[in-house]
Formats: C-alpha cells, sequence, structure tokens
C-alpha cells in the first residue's frame, strides 16, 4: 500500500472524516454502516496534507508531468486543486497551474470583454487538465462539468484535453435502485456508475484510495476511529457490517495482484 494511502488512512481516522454509525442514510437513500466526510479537512495543515494525498496519486500514475492544469470544481473542489499544485510544487518541483469554476459567467472587469466560466482564465490552446474531487457517486455532476470545459474551449477557439478525474476515495458501491414510486429499493444493486462514465466520456477515473484498502488498513493496524460516537480500533463486527454492506451494494472487488 502506497505511502499516500497510509498516511489519508490515517488522517480519516484523525479527524473523524471516516466514521462508522448505526442508523447513517446516504443521500440517495440507501442506509450505510459508515460515512466519509473530506469537509474534515478543514484546516490549513489537513488541506496541505489532503493536497499531498492527490499529489501522490497523480506522481505515482504518471499523471504530474502530464498535468498543465488541476481543475476544482466548486466549491468543494476549489480547495483540493488548489492543495494539491502547491504539494506538486512544494513535495515534487512541479509548478502546474490551477483553476475552478464559476457557477455563471462573470460579466464585470476583464469579464465585461469575454466572459468565461473559469476564474483564473488558465486554459490555453492544447493544455492538457486533470479534474480533482471529492468523491464521486452518479457522476452527473462531472458529466456537467466536462461540458463546461467542452463548451470553454468552443468559446475561446482552442483544444483543451481532459486527462482524467481524480476523486479522494472510492466508496466501491453501485448506484440505487429505485421502484416506480421513486423511492429506493433495499437491498438492490445498481450501476456501476464510476466505470458507466469512463465508457460514456472517455474520461478515466482515479482514485487515492478505495474504501476497502482503507478499512482493511486501519483494521490491521488496529488504528482508533470513530464508531458510535466512541475512539477505538474497528472491532470485527463493525468490519463484517462494512463487508456485509459491500456485499449489497458494492462494485466487484478488484483482483490482488
Amino acid at each position: 500500500m502506497e505511502t499516500y494511502k497510509k498516511e489519508l488512512a490515517l488522517t480519516l481516522a484523525e479527524t473523524g472524516a471516516l466514521f462508522f454509525d448505526e442508523g447513517l442514510v446516504l443521500k440517495d437513500g440507501r442506509p450505510t454502516p459508515y460515512f466519509v466526510n473530506m469537509a474534515m479537512f478543514r484546516t490549513g495543515r489537513l488541506s496541505l496534507k489532503m493536497g499531498s494525498f492527490f499529489a501522490g496519486m497523480m506522481v505515482a500514475e504518471g499523471l504530474a508531468e502530464r498535468t498543465d492544469v488541476i481543475l476544482g470544481p466548486s466549491y468543494k473542489g476549489s480547495a483540493i486543486a488548489l492543495s494539491t499544485a502547491i504539494s506538486l510544487w512544494q513535495d515534487h518541483g512541479l509548478d502546474v497551474a490551477f483553476e475552478y469554476d464559476r457557477k455563471e459567467a462573470k460579466t464585470h472587469g476583464e469579464g465585461s470583454v469575454a466572459g468565461s466560466l473559469f476564474v483564473n482564465r488558465s486554459f490555453f490552446d492544447g493544455c492538457r487538465v486533470f479534474v480533482v474531487d471529492d468523491v464521486a457517486t452518479s457522476m452527473g455532476t462531472k458529466f456537467d462539468l466536462l461540458e463546461k470545459v467542452r463548451s470553454e474551449a468552443r468559446d475561446q477557439g482552442m483544444k483543451v484535453e481532459i486527462l482524467g478525474i481524480g476523486i479522494g476515495i472510492d466508496r466501491e458501491q453501485t448506484t440505487a435502485v429505485y421502484g416506480r414510486d421513486g423511492r429506493v429499493v433495499p437491498g438492490q444493486r445498481g450501476e456501476d456508475a464510476v466505470r458507466g462514465f469512463t465508457e460514456k466520456s472517455g474520461v478515466a477515473v482515479h482514485a487515492v484510495a478505495g474504501i476497502r484498502e482503507v478499512v482493511d488498513y486501519l483494521f490491521r493496524e488496529r488504528i482508533p476511529v470513530r464508531i458510535r460516537g466512541q475512539r477505538r480500533p474497528i472491532d470485527e463486527e463493525t468490519r463484517q457490517a462494512f463487508e456485509a454492506y459491500l456485499d449489497t451494494y458494492g462494485i466487484k472487488a478488484p483482483k490482488v495482484v
């Protein structure tokens, strides 16, 4: 397990960003035994740590030296893009631009001449862009961002290549299944949203770490995490509940080579 993955797991445990509890429900309506809230990375130290995790992944996967602009969708992604750019310079000597989008085009100041949906106007003809964000669920917002980039490229008369999308934690689960009444169907496995996104868009998705390897590492090393309001190592009961959840809603576990 790479160092940056171990550091991410330890920081998730330290901050309580990863926690286990009863009665947790995802936005899509499904129950879950755990939750990851990367908004807990909310200090200067933790923000820089988060950037180091993404930078480490980009370097390990050969993406860093190919990237001209790191793009973070507003709002959470913008902080990740900035901290990743800082870490690439500080830890790896790579000076990469960062960018984030507006909710609507600017029409005053420099925007009154040529409006743009992106704040720093970092794109240039032939630039290679790597997108960073905290999580991936339905991937709908990622499709929207890609269209926004393509629209900007058309408006500015330039070519922009999307190298890939980086996410902090891959929950390694399928999408929810809904009945005719619009309610989620418990125990039903949907589609692999990340795989479907890549097949439709042609853009690869890279995770800093998968939730399975994070939980396995913390369990094996007996690192205290927040469980039902108390900090303690992951016990067998908690781990079994986690594995049962992925057996029901998870994608097929990757083969260990």
